[in-house]
């Protein structure tokens, strides 16, 4: 008994549910993503889309508008009644056309305040009267910070090499410090070169001087 009331929730459930194959016959609802994110200062689009099983009025009348925040919280966005909330002037455009089914809210310059749920409304004229329904979930926007602006501190680079240090700002050898730098070799090679034939000299007169 158990095992067929499992079967019988199951098929209830496929019923329901939102497979793409299946013809919605007696259900009404709005799809949406249920998350999405934004750089700050950008722009982001909420698709969205809509089933229903009534028959379309010959007039559908069909209005598209916008909450946010929560369920029940401001509109910001109202089709009929060319509606814009304060907080988002010229910002807002959807692109949907009459008659469709689905469409896209789009928001520009995105502000840090602009995070929130946002949640699509239907209104629609059918032969049973005006219908409206929303969505209940919505989409959480998540408004981040464009982390390729932010400053960055020139990291310090050491190097075994004793000339990587001597270039000027083109790229190029100072050349006053490589004519020090030639110099100096040449003094050490002399010293070093003059101390033994100094000692071989002085070796050589010791062998040489009187006996006492």
């Amino acid at each position: 008994m158990a095992q067929i009331l499992l079967l019988l929730l199951s098929a209830t459930c496929l019923h329901t549910g939102n497979s793409g194959g299946y013809t919605r016959k007696n259900y009404f609802g709005v799809n949406q993503p249920a998350v999405l994110s934004g750089v700050q200062g950008g722009s982001i689009e909420i698709p969205f889309s809509f089933y229903f099983p009534w028959k379309l009025a010959k007039d559908p009348q069909m209005s598209i508008a916008w909450r946010w925040k929560e369920v029940h919280g401001e509109f910001i966005y109202q089709s009929t009644l060319s509606f814009i909330h304060e907080h988002f002037k010229d910002r807002l455009i959807l692109n949907w056309t009459q008659g469709q089914t689905f469409g896209v809210l789009r928001i520009l310059n995105l502000k840090e305040n602009d995070q929130a749920t946002y949640f699509s409304q239907v209104c629609l004229q059918t032969t049973e009267g005006m219908k409206c329904w929303q969505s209940i979930p919505g989409t959480k926007l998540i408004v981040t910070h464009d982390l390729s602006t932010t400053m960055r501190t020139p990291s310090i680079i050491t190097s075994a090499d004793p000339t990587a240090g001597l270039e000027n700002i083109r790229g190029q050898r100072n050349p006053s410090l490589l004519n020090l730098g030639g110099i100096i070799g040449m003094v050490v090679a002399k010293v070093v070169v003059i101390i033994p034939l100094y000692g071989w000299m002085i070796s050589l007169w010791w062998k040489q001087r009187p006996a006492e």
